[in-house]
């Protein structure tokens, strides 16, 4: 790959640009109990619940569908919708200066990120690095998410580019994997050090 092929670069948010971790939240509830709290994640399968508000079903709707199933846990899971803005860390700035140093080269941004459409305009409000991008595609607004071909197909209407002329970094592998099969060119984000070296390598930065 060389420097000419790329002529967009997207990035993904969560755990690239800015931290998301919803452990954040349910530390109080399983105090010095770790296993606890990752069988809990497990068994309700956290993760596949929550994807269904990435993809635009709302909080109310995604508690009371779950709470249904397990009822025992549905203190819980009302706790994540209530106390959802704890599970944003901080901005990853090693990453944002990364973006910005791409950005000063002329490199168009796009954020391309699942993330709920009830719950992207705080952070949006609270981290000014979302000015860097040209265009963002949140899951929640367009009903599709990662690794979902849809969600991609959507950003290349947005980017007006071919798949092969755009860099797509996101930590997750299955993203990444699906990216490659459309015909991007893709970074397996795992840390900001390791995302310099490889732009470096491809002369980019």
């Amino acid at each position: 790959m060389t420097q000419l092929t790329i002529t967009a670069i997207v990035f993904d948010f969560g755990n690239v640009l800015v931290e998301w971790n919803p452990r954040n939240i349910y530390r109080r509830f399983f105090p010095n109990d770790p296993e606890g709290m990752e069988r809990f994640f497990k068994e309700v399968d956290f993760m596949g619940w929550n994807a269904h508000q990435d993809k635009g079903r709302t909080f109310k709707e995604g508690v009371t569908a779950i709470s249904a199933q397990f009822p025992h846990y549905a203190h819980l899971f009302q706790a994540y919708y209530d106390h959802w803005q704890d599970s944003i860390g901080d901005a990853l700035w090693e990453t944002i200066e990364i973006a910005k140093l791409l950005k000063q080269k002329g490199y168009p941004l796009y954020g391309l990120s699942n993330w709920s459409a009830e719950t992207f305009p705080y952070a949006r409000r609270k981290f000014d690095f979302f000015d860097l991008f040209d265009d963002i595609i949140i899951s929640g607004y367009v009903g599709y998410v990662k690794p979902e071909p849809e969600i991609y197909s959507l950003l290349l209407e947005t980017v007006k580019r071919p798949a092969h002329e755009c860099l797509f970094i996101d930590d997750s592998l299955p993203n990444i994997q699906q990216a490659n099969t459309m015909g991007f060119q893709t970074i397996h984000f795992k840390s900001p050090e390791q995302l310099r070296t490889e732009l470096t390598q491809l002369g980019l930065l």
